[in-house]
């Protein structure tokens, strides 16, 4: 676990007045080692990346769709949700803090009857009137810290829940973004299938004038019309493509279908950002998942602590102060005062080994937070190395695939030009057509490719998220903890 972030976990549970007694409990080792340098770049420390790093491809609508996805994406209002609940379950883990006073009120009237207090009569009955105002106050003394490390797990927890929010929104851009880029995908290989459909026709064109010639057989103008059909095949599940990641980035940005327009363009237009991946060293805390994680754990520890706790004796104090009459006009004088203080302690002797399997519950549940923590900082090192290779390879992909579609086109020009000449036959003709066909169309997708490595890329380095974000998080849940009135 960094040393860093172990210290502003520190600071921050200080700042609460929390505690435990972790030095009496050896805790399972949660270290993580980190590399100097990422195998797949050479990389140096640098800031984290820009929060609103959609903006950095360069289209002013892919801008704003982001922006809508942050402030109205469904998903992410779900997580702020699961904050307010985060938050109420910490308010009510450190209700024990505090003592626990009541207003009590009660007004009686008794009626006795007269047969009940004599055999013989006169039989009068007795009513008698008690009229009592009071106070009932009670708490108990954490003296073992285990309402301490209750509030404390919870609280965290709290943290926990302000991260996965982190998470949440980091997601849901990324998918939007991806899906923005498959629309311009979809546009671009629609524009290519319409451009086949095109180079089709005219091979088909030409045939058909050599066999009006006599030069052409019919099996070779039916199989230019194959290839035509099966280009115009291509566009409808294209056109289905894109309108239907239309829908998809409308969900995402909280609108129905019908009221979004989506223009559009070409990923030919967009620029490739220049990202910095620092050091991993600077990783760990700037990856919101990793502190959700981490969060996860220390809160854990702190539960383990309060398993401890509650196999020592507990302190209870006990008060209440009152007034008692039998008439409301005696209420009020100090003869109707009426108070009873008391202390009790308790301390479990035989339960069946209800405490010490709570302890080993809670001991388990630390173990297995530690391996998923050390677990989500490998795999953030490893998807930052991952999307490195992705961006290299991808990038490196498209640009042989323009060479492809170039020579391609250059082939095909000098086919068609043997073509008129009638020096040409059907089946070279078809094969180099068809190969324009497939390296046009591998290159829009190579380049949805690249831009969505640097999608991930992004993502992998936590999406602009920083230390100051972790910072804030902490922040908000102490706001939210000192605003909790005791009658809202």
């Amino acid at each position: 676990m960094g040393q860093r972030r172990l210290a502003c976990i520190a600071v921050a549970i200080s700042a609460i007045g929390l505690s435990g007694c972790a030095h009496d409990w050896v805790k399972p080792g949660s270290a993580v080692e980190v590399a100097g340098q990422y195998r797949a770049a050479r990389t140096q420390a640098a800031p984290p990346v820009t929060p609103r790093w959609a903006a950095t491809f360069g289209s002013p609508e892919l801008a704003r769709l982001a922006e809508e996805a942050l402030d109205f994406n469904e998903d992410i209002g779900a997580a702020l949700g699961r904050i307010e609940q985060a938050d109420a379950q910490a308010g009510i883990a450190s209700a024990a803090l505090f003592p626990a006073v009541n207003l009590s009120s009660a007004a009686t009237r008794t009626q006795t009857p007269g047969t009940a207090t004599s055999s013989t009569g006169p039989f009068t009955p007795t009513r008698r009137t008690a009229l009592s105002l009071g106070l009932n106050a009670s708490y108990e003394i954490d003296f073992w810290g285990k309402n301490r490390d209750a509030s404390a797990a919870a609280r965290l927890l709290a943290h926990a829940s302000r991260f996965d929010r982190s998470v949440v929104a980091l997601s849901s851009l990324a998918s939007l973004v991806n899906s923005y880029f498959a629309v311009l995908a979809a546009q671009d290989r629609l524009r290519i299938a319409r451009e086949n459909v095109a180079i089709a026709s005219e091979v088909l064109r030409a045939i058909q004038a050599r066999l009006a010639v006599g030069t052409a057989t019919v099996l070779d103008t039916s199989q230019q019309e194959a290839v035509l059909a099966t280009q115009r095949a291509n566009i409808p599940s294209l056109e289905q493509t894109e309108l239907q990641t239309k829908n998809l980035i409308a969900v995402l940005v909280g609108r129905t279908p019908e009221s979004i327009s989506i223009r559009g363009g070409s990923l030919a237009r967009l620029r490739a950002p220049v990202i910095k991946p620092g050091l991993p060293s600077q990783l760990l805390l700037r990856r919101p998942d990793v502190a959700e994680a981490e969060a996860k754990l220390v809160s854990e520890e702190f539960s383990v602590e309060q398993a401890r706790a509650a196999f020592f004796p507990s302190i209870s104090l006990t008060g209440q102060f009152g007034l008692q009459s039998m008439a409301l006009k005696n209420l009020l004088r100090p003869e109707a005062i009426a108070y009873e203080i008391g202390a009790q302690l308790a301390k479990p002797l035989l339960d069946g080994h209800n405490l010490q399997s709570q302890l080993l519950l809670q001991k388990g549940k630390y173990l297995e937070l530690a391996h998923l923590y050390r677990k989500q900082a490998l795999t953030a090192f490893s998807d930052v190395e991952n999307a490195l290779i992705a961006v290299r390879k991808t990038t490196e992909h498209e640009r042989l695939t323009m060479q492809a579609a170039a020579a391609s086109r250059r082939a095909y020009d000098a086919s068609m030009r043997r073509l008129r000449e009638g020096t040409i036959d059907i089946v070279t003709l078809s094969t180099v057509q068809t190969t324009l066909f497939q390296n046009l169309d591998m290159v829009a997708q190579s380049r949805l490719q690249r831009y969505q490595a640097y999608v991930t890329l992004y993502q992998a380095l936590g999406g602009g998220w920083s230390e100051s974000d972790w910072q804030a998080a902490v922040a908000g849940e102490q706001a939210a903890y000192d605003s909790k009135d005791p009658i809202p």
